[in-house]
C-alpha cells in the first residue's frame, strides 16, 4: 500500500499547483490591474485565460493519454506549469503575460483531467478512493499556502505581482522531477499495449510483493469492452460435501477450486432457481427496484455491498488462503518474455518454452495456454470437473489473494453440443464474490486457516454471487486450429486494438458510465460552488471581518488575503474526513449525506437575504452558512465527480471517456463564471442562491437513482456490472 501511496501523493502535487495558481491570480490580479492599467475586459480576460487553456487541451488530452500514456502526460503538464511560472515572472506586458496564463492552463487541465485517472490506475482498490481525495487536499492545501504567501507580500511596501506568479515554477520543477524519475506509467496502460513485463515491474513495485499474476491477469481481462456478461449463482464447499437441499446442477457444471496445501480442494457449483441475491436471478435478469425510475443497476452495485460478510476487513473470507487462480497445463506454459510486444516473436510451430531463457511463472501463469486447449477440444477434456484453474502460491499470504474488495478472478471452461452434433467449447471468466449472512455459511470455517490444518471443514458451503463473460483475450478462431503451438489467447496489445475506439463509446455499458459521469459533472457545477465563492468577500464584509482586521493595522487587501486563507484552512480538515469515509462509507452514501446539508445552507442564505433579520443576525447567519457550505462541499461533491468518472469506464476508453466528462466541466464552469454577474443583476442573490438550492435537490434525486457505489470493488468489476446492467436495461425495454 505504501508505495501506491506515495506515487498518489507524488501525482497530487499537480492539484497542488492548481489550487496554488488559482489563490496567487486572485491576490495578483490586483497589483496587475493597477500597475499596467487594465481596463475590466482585459483583467477577467487574464483570470480566465486559464480556464480557456484548460478547456482546449481537455479536448485532447485523453486520447494522446490513450495513445502515449498517463505519465508522459503528467510530465506534460509540469512542463507547461515550469513554463508558464517562469515567462509570469518575466512578463514585460500584458500579452506575454496572457500567453503564460494559457500555459498555465494547459497544464492545469491536465491535471485535473489525468490525476484522478492515474491514481485509480495504480491505487489498490480498498484505498482508492482515499487516494483519489488527496487532489481535492492538496489543491485546497495549495490554496491557502499561497493565500499566506500573498498575504505576507501584501504586508510590504510594494508587492510584486510577477514574484507572486512567478512562484510556481519552484514547485512545478520539483513536480517535474518527480514525473520524470519516480511515478512509474499506469500498469493498466502498460497492459493494454502488450508491456506485460514492465506492467509486472510496476505492480511490483506499487504492491510492496513479488506475487502480482492475479492481479496482471485481472489487468489483462479489463481489456474487454462490453460482452455477453452474465450473473450467476454458486453454492462453494469442500468436494461432495455441498448441501443436497441447494439442488446444484451436475457435476458438469462444476468448477473445482484449489488451495496451496496438498489435498485441500472444494467445488463450485450452479444454483438452480431464484438468487439470494435480492435483484438477479440464476440467468442474470434484473428484478424492477422497489423504488420506481431507479435503475437496476444502482440496486445491482447496493447488492454487493449489503452483502459483504462481517468480518471487520475488506477482505472477503471466500478464499482466506488461496493464491491466485492459474491454470493447470503448467508444463506447456510459455514464456513471459514472449507477451511482451518488445520481444521477438517465435516462429509458428516452435516449441512454448526454450531451455535457456528462465520462465517466470508469476507473469505468464494467469494466462491459459493453448495447448491445454487443444486437448481439451480433442475429447481429454481439462482437470478438475471441467476447470482450468489451479492454485499455487504461500498460504496465508493475504496481501495475494485475490483482485481486491473481496472478489476472485477465476476461469471455467464450458462445452456444448452444436447443431451438427460436435461438440464446442470456450473458456469462460468468472469475478467471484461472496454473499455475507448467508443462510448456512459459516465464514471462515470452510477453509483451514494457516496453522491450522486439522480445521474441520465437512459439511460447510459459502454462496457467491459471479460475473460470467467471455474472457478478453480468447480468440475463438484459435480455438478452430486442432494442435496449434503457442499461446491460447490473443496478444493483449492486438486484443485492445481489435475494437474501434467509436465502436467502444457506443457499447451500452459505457454509454450509461457516460450518462452518469457527464451528468454528476454538469449538476456539480451548477451546485453553486462559484456563486458563494464570488458572494464570500461580501458576506464576510458584512459581517464586520474587515472591520475586525482593519482595526489591527491591515489594509482591505491584506485582510481580503487572510479571510480567504482562513478560509481554505478549515477546508482541510472536512477533506481529511471524507478521505477517511470514502472507502468505508462509501462515495454514494457521502454524496446523499452531504447535499441535504448544501441544500439547507444555501435556502438559509436565500432566506437571510429576503427577509431583514438586522444587520447582526444577517451576518452571522451568512457566515455560518457559507462556512458549512464550503466544508460540505469539499466532503463530498467536490471530490466525488471526479472519482466516480475515474472509476467506471473500461481501460480501452477510458482516458477519452474522463476527458469527455472533464470538458463538460471546463464548458459548465465557464457557463456559470461569465453567467453569475448576469444573474445577480437581474434575479439578485436570493435568485441565484435558490437557483442553486433547486439544482442541488435534483444533483441528489439524480445521485440517488442512478450513481451506483463503487467503493473497494477492482475497476475491471465495475465496468463489468455496467455491462451487465445496460445489457439487461435494454432487454427489459425490448
Amino acid at each position: 500500500m505504501n508505495g501506491a501511496a506515495l506515487v498518489a501523493i507524488a501525482a497530487t502535487i499537480g492539484n497542488f499547483l492548481q489550487g496554488w495558481d488559482n489563490a496567487t491570480i486572485a491576490g495578483a490580479v490586483v497589483y496587475i490591474k493597477k500597475e499596467l492599467e487594465l481596463s475590466a475586459a482585459i483583467e477577467g480576460l487574464i483570470v480566465a485565460m486559464s480556464l480557456i487553456g484548460a478547456t482546449l487541451i481537455t479536448t485532447c488530452s485523453g486520447t494522446i493519454s490513450d495513445w502515449v500514456g498517463r505519465r508522459p502526460m503528467l510530465i506534460c503538464s509540469s512542463m507547461f506549469y515550469f513554463l508558464s511560472g517562469i515567462i509570469m515572472l518575466w512578463s514585460p506586458n500584458v500579452y506575454v503575460l496572457l500567453l503564460a496564463r494559457l500555459l498555465n492552463g494547459f497544464g492545469t487541465g491536465l491535471a485535473v483531467t489525468l490525476v484522478p485517472l492515474y491514481i485509480s490506475e495504480t491505487a489498490p482498490s480498498e484505498i482508492r478512493g482515499l487516494l483519489n481525495t488527496l487532489p481535492q487536499f492538496t489543491g485546497s492545501g495549495g490554496m491557502f499556502l499561497a493565500y499566506c504567501m500573498i498575504f505576507g507580500m501584501s504586508l510590504l511596501a510594494s508587492p510584486s505581482w510577477r514574484l507572486m506568479l512567478g512562484v510556481l515554477s519552484v514547485p512545478a520543477l520539483v513536480y517535474f522531477a518527480l514525473t520524470v524519475f519516480y511515478l512509474p506509467e499506469s500498469p493498466r496502460w502498460l497492459v493494454s499495449k502488450g508491456k506485460m513485463l514492465e506492467a509486472k515491474r510496476v505492480l511490483q513495485r506499487l504492491r510492496g510483493r513479488e506475487d502480482v499474476s492475479g492481479e496482471i491477469a485481472l489487468l489483462v481481462e479489463g481489456l474487454a469492452v462490453g460482452g455477453d456478461a452474465s450473473i450467476e449463482e454458486y453454492i462453494i464447499g469442500p468436494v461432495d460435501e455441498l448441501d443436497e437441499d441447494q439442488e446444484p446442477t451436475a457435476d458438469r457444471d462444476a468448477i473445482k477450486l484449489y488451495g496451496p496445501e496438498e489435498g485441500l480442494s472444494w467445488i463450485a457449483k450452479p444454483v438452480t432457481g431464484q438468487s439470494r441475491l435480492s435483484i438477479v436471478s440464476r440467468q442474470g435478469s434484473l428484478v424492477t427496484p422497489s423504488v420506481p425510475l431507479m435503475d437496476p443497476l444502482v440496486t445491482l452495485f447496493g447488492s454487493v455491498h449489503e452483502k459483504l460478510p462481517e468480518t471487520g476487513s475488506m477482505r472477503s473470507m471466500l478464499f482466506p488462503n488461496f493464491g491466485s487462480m492459474f491454470s493447470t497445463a503448467e508444463p506447456n506454459m510459455k514464456n513471459d518474455d514472449e507477451w511482451d510486444e518488445e520481444s521477438l516473436q517465435r516462429e509458428e510451430g516452435e516449441g512454448y518454452r526454450s531451455d535457456d531463457v528462465e520462465s517466470d511463472d508469476n507473469l505468464h501463469s494467469p494466462l491459459i495456454s493453448r495447448q491445454t486447449t487443444s486437448l481439451e477440444k480433442d475429447g481429454m477434456g481439462p482437470q478438475s470437473h471441467g476447470s482450468v484453474l489451479a492454485m499455487q502460491g504461500n498460504a496465508g499470504d493475504a496481501s495475494s489473494m485475490g483482485i481486491g474488495g473481496g472478489w476472485q478472478l477465476a476461469w471455467k471452461w464450458s462445452e456444448r453440443e452444436g447443431e451438427d452434433g460436435t461438440k464446442e467449447g470456450g473458456f469462460k471468466r468468472i469475478y467471484l464474490h461472496q454473499e455475507g449472512g448467508v443462510p448456512g455459511s459459516r465464514r471462515g470455517s470452510l477453509v483451514s486457516l494457516p496453522g491450522d490444518h486439522a480445521a474441520n471443514v465437512d459439511g460447510d458451503y459459502i454462496q457467491a454471487a459471479a460475473l460470467v463473460s467471455q474472457p478478453a483475450l480468447f480468440s475463438k478462431d484459435l480455438m478452430n486450429q486442432r494442435r496449434p503451438a503457442g499461446p491460447a489467447m490473443a496478444h493483449p496489445s492486438q486484443s485492445a486494438g481489435e475494437v474501434s475506439i467509436l465502436a467502444a463509446l457506443l457499447e451500452p455499458g459505457v454509454k450509461r458510465a457516460l450518462i452518469v459521469g457527464i451528468g454528476i459533472q454538469i449538476l456539480q457545477q451548477f451546485s453553486g460552488i462559484n456563486g458563494v465563492l464570488y458572494y464570500t468577500p461580501q458576506i464576510l464584509q458584512q459581517a464586520g471581518v474587515d472591520v475586525l482586521l482593519s482595526n489591527l493595522g491591515l489594509g482591505s487587501n491584506s485582510a481580503s488575503f487572510l479571510i480567504s486563507a482562513a478560509t481554505n484552512l478549515l477546508m482541510l480538515p472536512s477533506i481529511a474526513v471524507a478521505m477517511r469515509f470514502m472507502d468505508v462509507a462509501g462515495r454514494r452514501w457521502l454524496l446523499l449525506t452531504t447535499i441535504p446539508v448544501l441544500v439547507i445552507s444555501l435556502a438559509a442564505l436565500v432566506i437571510g437575504n429576503v427577509f431583514d433579520f438586522g444587520e447582526v443576525v444577517h451576518a452571522v447567519v451568512s457566515t455560518v452558512c457559507v462556512v458549512i457550505y464550503f466544508c460540505t462541499f469539499v466532503m463530498g461533491y467536490g471530490p466525488i465527480p471526479n472519482i466516480l468518472c475515474s472509476e467506471i469506464f473500461p481501460t480501452r476508453v477510458r482516458g477519452i471517456c474522463i476527458a469527455i466528462c472533464a470538458l463538460v466541466f471546463w464548458i459548465c464552469d465557464v457557463i456559470v463564471t461569465y453567467t453569475l454577474p448576469v444573474m445577480l443583476t437581474s434575479i439578485g442573490l436570493a435568485g441565484v442562491f435558490g437557483i442553486y438550492a433547486v439544482v442541488c435537490v435534483v444533483s441528489w434525486i439524480f445521485i440517488f437513482l442512478r450513481v451506483p457505489e463503487t467503493k473497494g470493488m477492482p475497476l475491471e468489476v465495475i465496468t463489468e456490472f455496467f455491462a451487465v446492467g445496460a445489457k439487461q436495461g435494454a432487454a427489459k425495454n425490448e
